[in-house]
């Protein structure tokens, strides 16, 4: 299981724990937050993921070209 499917089974948990003791409303509530940060999550991760992975290269490159003389 990756790092961030952890996470979200973690706070599908907690909003699970909470539905028992909370009324309709706030699990709605919560419902409603946990999407939106999965949304945001999953669009900064597809956006942000082929920047890095150039830059990452980038540094590599340059660091076998220091080291190899």
């Amino acid at each position: 299981m990756s790092c961030i499917q952890h996470q979200i089974f973690r706070i599908v948990t907690a909003v699970r724990e909470k539905a028992a003791t909370e009324d309709g409303q706030a699990l709605i509530e919560y419902a409603l937050i946990l999407g939106v940060i999965a949304i945001l999550t999953i669009g900064v991760l597809q956006a942000v993921g082929g920047s890095v992975s150039g830059l990452l290269n980038k540094i590599g490159t340059g660091m076998s070209s220091v080291t190899n003389p």
